[in-house]
């Protein structure tokens, strides 16, 4: 089947932007440190598969971002390192938790109240009468690093919904009086960027994602607040100790 001309420049830079990722993550690995001179063009274009425009777009992008330095007559060099930036640690704690959100700028895609419950499947709890849903991008320093559905009991999201809109939720939750979190829990699992998830945070299609189940219950084991997150791969640190 023939590619449509008008698609072609989305699909060539959706492929020189998944080259720049591979090598970007080779340097951030220490597999081609500063000073180390790429393989040739050709050698390039034979381990991706792609055309040498492509491989040329993928290096013009990381020499802009201060990483790979083009010479004359010597070949392509690693001249620095990407910002080690993973500032989402994952939490142990709910106030911890509360802190990572303070300086986050919500955007929201879709708001929907009085809508269905939250997918119960693996969720223990009792389900509130009815819940407030929002599809949001949370921001730091300008950079969009997550993606998050939200199911909010809408008894909670109408003592404050102007706040609730606008700000990041966890925080608001934490000091609400009269609203307690008496259980909170989270799964964290691996995936990857697809279509919609890609666009909203900028990063290539497949790029690896940490997919984060959240719940929160009251004392009487409703579920107040469920959400599922999508964050950069490259916005997440997990460490933890080990028992000798």
């Amino acid at each position: 089947m023939r590619t449509d001309p008008k698609d072609f420049p989305h699909k060539l830079g959706l492929r020189y932007v998944q080259v720049a990722d591979v090598i970007r993550q080779r340097i951030v690995r220490g597999q081609w440190p500063e000073g180390h001179r790429l393989p040739s063009l050709e050698e390039l274009v034979a381990e991706f598969g792609v055309a040498r425009v492509t491989v040329r777009q993928a290096v013009t992008l990381l020499a802009n971002e201060g990483l790979l330095s083009a010479q004359q007559g010597r070949g392509t060099f690693v001249t620095g390192r990407p910002r080690q930036d993973r500032f989402i640690s994952v939490m142990a704690t709910l106030a911890e938790l509360s802190r990572v959100y303070e300086d986050t700028r919500p955007e929201i895609l879709t708001l929907e109240e009085g809508c269905h419950p939250p997918p119960a499947e693996g969720v223990a709890g009792t389900l509130a009468d009815s819940y407030t849903f929002m599809r949001r991008v949370h921001h730091r320093d300008g950079q969009p690093y997550c993606v998050i559905n939200i199911f909010l009991d809408e008894r909670i999201f109408r003592k404050a919904p102007r706040k609730f809109r606008t700000q990041a939720i966890i925080p608001l939750l934490t000091r609400m009086p009269r609203v307690r979190i008496a259980e909170a829990h989270q799964v964290m699992t691996i995936g990857a960027a697809d279509t919609e998830v890609a666009r909203l945070m900028r990063v290539p299609v497949n790029a690896p994602v940490a997919e984060v189940q959240r719940v929160f219950r009251d004392e009487r084991g409703v579920v107040i607040y469920m959400a599922q997150v999508t964050y950069r791969g490259d916005a997440i640190r997990l460490e933890m100790d080990l028992q000798p």
